[in-house]
This record gives structure tokens, C-alpha cells and sequence, in this order.
């Protein structure tokens, strides 16, 4: 299963690319036809496209390949450098599109086939809207972020090809040469903060950072599959790697239980998370036993040993889960 989802990223990324290659020269070929700045822009911004895919095409690759001595983890982080680079290189684009505006602000030059070159946009429009549509579909769905984030470009692209149409039909209506230069500038910027965008989650996932959205799913999981032997789990964290989740928590567990059932329940444990998961999941889980306090929420029938009634459920929810220690000591019991 796992290698039929690689084999599906690898041939997404390779579409991405080609058509990346493809769209670039359609854009081109629209600028020489019209002289259009704002059509440059888009043309450039393309150019990035290529590599970015080419990247990502490089790192999905990557991401694929089985753990080793030296990557004991796997090689699925490589796609956070995939979006870093990508995001990077549109910053870098959004200032040199940014310096040409500004040139041609002040030294304005004629536009020409002006409708000719907006019918080769609206095309290219299209076809990058539905294909980062299926690439943020798809990326989301198989846990893959160089998907994503190469189908959020594209989307981004779409936009602002959408904002250059309308920047050239205000210049057949008016005349203006100048708001040419203006929607590239305003591109630029635009283009910029979607760089920005795929920078930060590019560092947040390279420095570990809490993905709540994931942390909910988890969590969500483990609430919806509880049963009455898991007293409480805490400590719990969760990492991505690639399309691979690393999750290790501590479960509590009556202390007077035989290993082999201890073992069982924490095997019970995984299966219900590995079963919410598409890609691979590792799993560490601490079996922690149960002390008298966790009487008062522990539901475990015909318990031998309870030493107090119970009380309350507890809430299991991501703040509670997250917290290195016993449930009971965020709980006040009445006595």
C-alpha cells in the first residue's frame, strides 16, 4: 500500500513539472506577443514552478526510500526542505518582479495583441487551477506536504494570473499603459506572501513544531476507539515525517495485570491508531501502571483492587494528552 501511495506522489510531482515547463512557455510566448510587464511577471513566476516541481519531484523521490542505518527515521523530512526551497524561490522571484515594475513604471513602453496574449492566460488559468486543485487533493490525502505545498502554488499562480487578466482588460478599457507595471508590483507582493506561507511551514515542520490539526486527529482517534482498560494516556506527542507519523505516548494500565495482557492492550492501542492513518505510523508506547488516585476516573469492571469510587470520565482532549504527567493531577476529586 505504501509503495503503490509513492509510486501515486512520484507521477503528481512529475505531471506538476511538466506541465510547470509546458505553462512557462505558453506564458512566454503570451509576453512577446504583447510586451506586457505584468505578463513577464507571470512568465517569470513560472520559471520557479519549474524548479520548485523539479525539487519536489527530487525530494518525493527521496521520501520514498526505506529507512536506513543513517536515517533511522526515514528520509521523509526532506519534503519540509522541498517547501522551504520552493517558498524561498518565489520570494526571490516576487523582488525581481518588483524591480522590473519598477523600471517600467518609470520608463513606460507600448502594449500590443493585448487580447491575443489574455486568451493564452485564461489558458493557462484553467489548467493550473484544476491541477494544484488535484495536487492539494491528493497531498492532504497521502500526508504529503511537497503536494500540497506545489498545488498551493499553482492555486496562488492561478490567482494571480486571474488578477494580470484583469489588470490588462482595465488597460484596453483606459488606455493607461502605467497599471500594467501596478498589477505586476501588486503580484509581486502577492506572490511574496505565499512564498512566506510555504517558508514557515517549511521551518515549523523541520523544527518539530505541534501541528494542532494533527494532534486533533490523534487525539480524536484514541477518544473514539477508548476502552475502559486505557485508565489514561498522557505525555503524547506526534511527529510528521513525509507522508509517516511518529507518535509516542504513555498509557496507563492496571499495575496488577501479567505482561502478555499489558501487551495485548498496548498492540489494541496501535491498531486503532494505525487504522486512521494512510501512510505508515510508528509507534512507541510507555506502559505506565495505574496508582490509587486514578480510582476516581479508572471505569475497569469488577476491579480487585479499586481502592475509590468512581467519580467523573476525564477529558481527553489535546491540552490533557499533551501534558507529561497523570490526568488525576489536573483534577480536583471530591472526597
Amino acid at each position: 500500500m505504501q509503495i503503490n501511495q509513492n509510486k501515486r506522489k512520484i507521477r503528481l510531482i512529475l505531471l506538476s513539472f511538466l506541465m510547470s515547463i509546458i505553462l512557462s512557455g505558453i506564458k512566454f510566448f503570451a509576453y512577446f506577443l504583447t510586451h506586457s510587464n505584468a505578463i513577464l511577471s507571470d512568465a517569470l513566476e513560472s520559471i520557479i514552478n519549474i524548479f520548485a516541481s523539479g525539487f519536489a519531484l527530487y525530494s518525493v523521490r527521496l521520501a520514498a526510500m526505506p529507512k536506513d542505518s543513517n536515517h533511522p527515521y526515514g528520509h521523509g523530512k526532506v519534503e519540509f526542505f522541498s517547501a522551504g526551497f520552493e517558498g524561498a524561490l518565489i520570494i526571490i522571484a516576487s523582488f525581481i518582479i518588483g524591480y522590473g515594475a519598477v523600471l517600467r513604471l518609470l520608463d513606460p513602453a507600448p502594449l500590443s495583441n493585448l487580447s491575443s496574449g489574455s486568451g493564452l492566460i485564461v489558458l493557462t488559468v484553467i489548467l493550473n487551477t484544476a491541477l494544484g486543485f488535484i495536487l492539494i487533493r491528493e497531498g492532504r490525502s497521502l500526508n504529503s506536504l511537497a503536494l500540497t505545498a506545489d498545488g498551493k502554488h499553482l492555486l496562488s499562480d492561478s490567482m494571480s494570473s486571474v488578477l494580470l487578466l484583469l489588470s490588462i482588460g482595465l488597460v484596453l478599457i483606459t488606455g493607461k499603459v502605467w497599471i500594467d507595471s501596478v498589477a505586476s508590483l501588486v503580484f509581486g507582493a502577492l506572490i511574496a506572501y505565499n512564498g512566506y506561507q510555504l517558508l514557515r511551514s517549511s521551518v515549523a515542520g523541520l523544527m518539530d513544531e505541534s501541528d494542532l490539526t494533527l494532534m486533533k486527529k490523534v487525539v480524536d482517534t484514541i477518544e473514539t476507539h477508548k476502552n475502559e482498560n486505557w485508565i489514561d494516556v498522557h505525555n503524547l506527542r506526534v511527529q510528521q515525517y513525509g507522508s509517516d507519523l511518529h507518535v509516542d505516548c504513555h498509557l496507563t494500565l492496571p499495575y496488577y495485570w501479567p505482561l502478555q495482557q499489558a501487551h495485548d492492550a498496548v498492540h489494541e492501542f496501535e491498531d486503532a491508531l494505525k487504522a486512521s492513518h494512510a501512510g505508515e505510523m510508528e509507534i512507541f508506547v510507555h506502559a505506565d501502571p495505574c496508582l490509587p488516585q486514578c480510582c476516581y476516573f479508572c471505569r475497569v469492571n469488577n476491579c480487585p483492587v479499586r481502592q475509590h469510587d468512581f467519580q467523573l470520565d476525564l477529558v481527553w482532549d489535546v491540552e490533557n494528552l499533551a501534558k507529561n504527567q497523570k490526568l488525576f493531577n489536573e483534577v480536583k476529586i471530591s472526597t
